[in-house]
C-alpha cells in the first residue's frame, strides 16, 4: 500500500514539474483590417466651346438662334481664342419691337453679322485684363468702349453683369444689353439725312407720319446738324388712347409741332457729351433734363435712351422708350 501512495505521489509531482517547464502559450494575432479600396482618380470633363456652352446655359437661346442665322457657329466653335460679350435674352429682348425678327429675316444677313461680330474679340480677355483697357478690338474692326461707374463695368453702354465663364476655346463675359456698332463710315458718305435715316430703319414709322403732318420733314432734312431724341412706334403707342389720333388732325398741328420740336436739340450733341450734362434745350425752347442713374440715360427722369450715336448726314439720332411731352 504504501509503496502504490509513492508511486503515485512521484507521478504527480513528475507531471506538476513537466508542466512547469512547459512553454507559454502563443496568444492567437487579432485580425488586420482590410484597408479602405482606393478611388480611382475620374478626369475632370471637358470644357465645352463658347457656342455649347451658351446653349446648354439656356439663357442665351435667342444668341444662339442669331448665330445661326448669320453663319457664324462654326467660326466660333473653331480653335480661338475669343472673347465673347454675350446678351443674354433678356438683352435681346430690350431691343425695340419688330428688331429682332428684321434682322433675322435673310436680306439682313450683313448685318446681323456686323452686330455679332461686334461682341466678339481675338484672345482670351479674362475679367482682370478687360478692366484695365479702355476699349477692346472687335473682330467687326470697331472698337467696344470699356468703362467703370459705381463699381460697374460697362462695354460702350452695356452693363457687364457675369464674367469669366470660361469655354475650351475662349472665355465669355454676360451682357445686359445688345451692342449696335457705330454707323460706318462709308454709310455716311453717302449724305443720309435725319429723315432718311429714321424712315430707312422701320422703327420710327409714326414718327415720320408725325413730321410730315407737322410740315417739319424739311427742316431736319437740312443742313442742321441737328440732335434728335427719337421716340419708336412702341413709344408712340404708349401714349394715351386717342391722342395720337388727335395730334395728327390738322386742328392740332401746332400742339403735335410743338411736342416734336421738344425732340430736337441744335447742334450735334454725342452720347459722350450728354450724360455729362444735366439739361438741354431743345429747339422749342424749353429745356431736357439729364440724369444718368444705374448706368441708364434718362430725360426728363423716366424716358429712356435705349440706343445712342445712330449718326447721319446732319446730325445724330438717339432712339428714346417713350414721347417726351414739353412742360405747360
Amino acid at each position: 500500500m504504501k509503496t502504490s501512495l509513492f508511486v503515485f505521489s512521484a507521478l504527480m509531482i513528475g507531471m506538476l514539474t513537466l508542466a512547469a517547464c512547459a512553454p507559454a502559450a502563443t496568444p492567437m494575432p487579432e485580425p488586420t483590417a482590410m484597408p479602405e479600396p482606393t478611388a480611382v482618380p475620374t478626369e475632370a470633363p471637358m470644357a465645352k466651346d463658347i457656342v455649347d456652352t451658351a446653349v446648354a446655359d439656356g439663357r442665351f437661346t435667342t444668341l444662339a438662334a442669331a448665330l445661326q442665322a448669320a453663319g457664324l457657329v462654326d467660326a466660333l466653335k473653331g480653335e480661338g481664342p475669343f472673347t465673347v460679350f454675350a446678351p443674354t435674352d433678356d438683352a435681346f429682348a430690350k431691343l425695340p419691337a419688330g428688331t429682332l425678327d428684321s434682322l433675322l429675316l435673310p436680306e439682313n444677313k450683313q448685318a446681323l453679322t456686323d452686330i455679332l461680330l461686334y461682341h466678339v474679340a481675338e484672345g482670351k480677355a479674362m475679367a482682370a485684363d478687360v478692366v484695365g483697357l479702355p476699349a477692346v478690338a472687335t473682330l467687326l474692326g470697331k472698337d467696344v468702349a470699356i468703362k467703370q461707374d459705381m463699381g460697374n463695368v460697362y462695354a460702350n453702354d452695356a452693363q457687364i453683369i457675369i464674367t469669366d465663364i470660361e469655354t475650351s476655346n475662349g472665355v465669355i463675359h454676360v451682357i445686359d444689353s445688345v451692342l449696335l456698332p457705330p454707323a460706318d463710315e462709308a454709310a455716311m458718305d453717302e449724305k443720309v439725312d435725319i429723315v432718311d435715316t429714321a424712315v430707312a430703319d422701320g422703327r420710327f414709322t409714326t414718327l415720320a407720319a408725325a413730321l410730315q403732318a407737322a410740315g417739319l420733314v424739311e427742316t431736319l432734312k437740312g443742313e442742321g446738324p441737328f440732335t434728335v431724341f427719337a421716340p419708336t412706334d412702341d413709344a408712340f403707342a404708349a401714349l394715351p388712347a386717342g391722342t395720337l389720333d388727335s395730334l395728327l388732325l390738322p386742328e392740332n398741328k401746332q400742339q403735335l409741332t410743338d411736342i416734336l420740336l421738344y425732340h430736337v436739340v441744335s447742334g450735334k450733341v454725342m452720347a459722350s457729351d450728354v450724360v455729362n450734362l444735366t439739361s438741354a434745350p431743345t429747339v422749342l425752347g424749353k429745356d431736357v433734363s439729364i440724369k444718368v442713374q444705374d448706368g441708364k440715360v434718362y430725360l426728363n427722369d423716366t424716358v429712356q435712351v435705349i440706343i445712342t450715336d445712330i449718326e447721319t448726314s446732319n446730325g445724330v439720332i438717339h432712339v428714346i422708350d417713350a414721347v417726351l411731352l414739353p412742360p405747360q
